[in-house]
């Protein structure tokens, strides 16, 4: 069973049991400020997770396209990737732990096919503290569910990771873990969940690939190790505590399943492989890589898994409306190129080869997903057109070189070197080497340390900036979201018809729209945008929305947004009544009751930027003031 048959038989096991399959959310969640990318398959639901009916029901399935920009520097060991796909499967109020483990474990065992011989688990071990019992219900249903296959279920307690370094497994198959490990929040541990926020203990599930692939400099092998010999291949989430204004945790009354396991990880316990590449979803890029370049995986592993994981990461950012650019989602994006050409460097590949490898990819999803078949050409000439950029871009670094060399290269010149221009510093110090170029005891150390800064940099910026879609919903937030609206349909009204989010992000103190136009936006233009908004909130405008079937809402003219993905219904907003509605377009929200309140204060709409995004797109800011 491969990749793409574990997804499909994993949407109709849950399906079969009474789960609707909901479609994949973008992998830029337009309506959530508080983060660049879907991070987690639970992201986009939360807000259900958290009391908000969805209308698909209680019982909710899909797989989400998920990326993690933080993991960046890890690419290129054997189970971490950047873009990476969540099975999910969830109950809102319905089912709980019986129900969920059972499944779970049948569908590993029973319709995967893995060695249940070879599966840990983990539980939480509860808090004296804060009053949490240990989680025995999961671990009773644990040992219940191994003991009918004649597997051993030996309960073992670790507590923290750093015990189970220490102790190792100790012969166990369940195994107890403190909140470090196994408990969930949207702060982390018991003293960082946040007052009034559901949260509750998890049940992580593993994969052994046995004690050769175990680094002894780990300590001993236990699941929540690192060491390479265990791998988590999913994690159940049960929602059964909410925490209160006084620090403690009382039961709730609705509790929540919250499963997420990870797609490709579980194709590679199926094959019995530690390397995630070597799945059906990943190893046609690195053969073609490999008749591209004419070296072998096993002798350039690192390159490879690097370019597949980066290109495929880059050609779903494309499907779902990003593009290259400097900052935000399109500077990451920009990023994941432009180190896929530097490692392909060390393949030898000096051409021009996203043309090559970007059908291969596309060829990969496209019968699963079909906005990947529909912009297939699309992606292609995006991709490409950034690779003949970048590889200008490295010329110019070339001469920077020549620059620097005059007084010889320092730690910190290599490291402008790769930052900017995208040189990897192997390449720079063959460059040198070739030119007979000196070198200053310590160049090695000042690029380390320069490169140690800007992970630090990147993994600070990542924290704390997933609040779950959560975030966002203050009065402000709301009073620009629906400017946004009103702006969208005045672009459309005086630029032209052709107007097409291409993205959108909202703070408390301003709003941001980039769309696509081939040209700057006058300042006369913008001026007739503000007129007409500023016109439509002193209207006072009702605002209201309906849920219409998605073929009916754009049937009555209903906008979205560039590479959004609608399911079967869609929540429409309309500012307006009937025929004279201003703006009637497809959005999450949140937004106000009527656009007089934009107004409060005395404050008007005012367009305070317009500059390019990237080729063809342009970006507007603006405030009310």
């Amino acid at each position: 069973m491969n990749a793409q048959q574990i997804r499909n038989a994993y949407l109709q096991f849950f399906k079969d049991r009474q789960h609707a399959v909901i479609p994949r959310a973008p992998l830029m969640l337009k309506d959530d400020p508080t983060t660049l990318f879907t991070g987690s398959g639970m992201q986009p639901l939360l807000p259900y997770l958290l009391g908000n009916e969805h209308p698909a029901g209680v019982r909710l399935t899909d797989s989400q396209t998920c990326l993690r920009a933080q993991d960046i520097e890890d690419v290129g060991d054997n189970r971490h990737t950047t873009f990476f796909e969540m099975l999910g499967n969830w109950s809102m109020g319905d089912y709980f732990k019986e129900q969920q483990i059972r499944w779970f474990f049948e569908f590993l065992t029973d319709v995967v096919g893995l060695d249940p011989n070879k599966i840990y688990v983990t539980c939480f071990i509860g808090d004296e503290a804060h009053g949490i019992p240990r989680d025995d219900e999961a671990a009773s249903i644990w040992q219940q569910v191994f003991a009918e296959k004649g597997i051993d279920n030996k309960i073992v307690e670790l507590g923290s990771a750093e015990n189970g370094d220490k102790l190792g497994t100790q012969g166990g198959r369940i195994f107890f873990y403190d909140d470090g490990e196994n408990w969930w929040s949207r702060g982390g541990g018991l003293d960082k969940t946040p007052i009034g926020d559901p949260c509750g203990p998890d049940s992580e599930v593993f994969y052994d690939f046995g004690p050769q692939n175990h680094a002894p400099g780990y300590g001993l092998a236990h699941p929540a190790s690192d060491s390479g010999q265990f791998m988590e291949i999913g994690n159940q989430v049960f929602m059964q505590y909410r925490r209160l204004d006084d620090g403690s945790f009382e039961p709730l009354a609705r509790k929540n399943v919250d499963f997420g396991g990870g797609m490709e990880r579980i194709a590679a316990a199926q094959i019995d492989s530690p390397d995630v590449f070597r799945i059906s979803v990943l190893w046609p890029i690195v053969e073609k890589l490999q008749t591209l370049s004419g070296k072998k995986y096993e002798s350039h592993t690192k390159s490879m898994r690097v370019i597949a994981d980066h290109l495929r990461a880059a050609t779903f950012l494309a499907v779902d409306g990003v593009v290259p650019a400097n900052k935000e989602q399109g500077y990451v994006m920009r990023r994941l190129l432009r180190r896929a050409i530097r490692f392909a460097f060390d393949l030898g590949i000096q051409q021009n080869f996203f043309e090559s490898i970007v059908p291969v990819i596309t060829d990969l999803y496209h019968d699963d997903y079909p906005e990947v078949a529909a912009k297939r050409d699309e992606v292609v000439t995006i991709l490409a057109k950034e690779e003949k950029v970048f590889r200008q871009t490295l010329r110019k670094g070339l001469k920077q070189l020549e620059k620097y060399a005059v007084d010889g290269l320092t730690g910190s010149e290599l490291f402008t070197l790769y930052d900017t221009y995208g040189f990897p510093v192997e390449l720079s110090t063959e460059e040198a080497y070739k030119q007979e170029i000196t070198l200053s005891m310590n160049w090695r150390q000042e690029f380390d340390d320069k490169m140690l800064e800007q992970r630090t940099r990147s993994q600070t910026a990542a924290k704390g900036t997933f609040k779950g879609g959560l975030g966002g919903q203050t009065m402000q937030h709301m009073k620009y979201h629906t400017a946004t609206h009103l702006m969208y349909a005045a672009l459309k009204q005086v630029v032209g018809d052709h107007v097409t989010q291409h993205g959108s992000n909202i703070t408390e103190e301003r709003l941001r729209f980039d769309f696509n136009n081939d040209e700057k936006v006058t300042r006369e233009q913008l001026d007739e945008v503000e007129r007409i908004v500023n016109e439509q909130i002193a209207a006072d405008l009702p605002v209201s929305f309906h849920e219409y079937p998605t073929d009916e809402a754009f049937n009555m003219g209903a906008i979205g947004a560039f590479g959004d993905k609608y399911g079967d219904t869609v929540k429409v907003y309309q500012m307006g009544e009937g025929d004279q509605r201003f703006s009637f377009e497809i959005c999450g929200g949140p937004h106000v009751d009527h656009t007089a309140q934009l107004a409060e204060g005395g404050k008007t709409f005012k367009i305070t930027k317009e500059e390019s995004s990237s080729a063809g797109i342009r970006r507007v800011k603006a405030i009310l003031a």
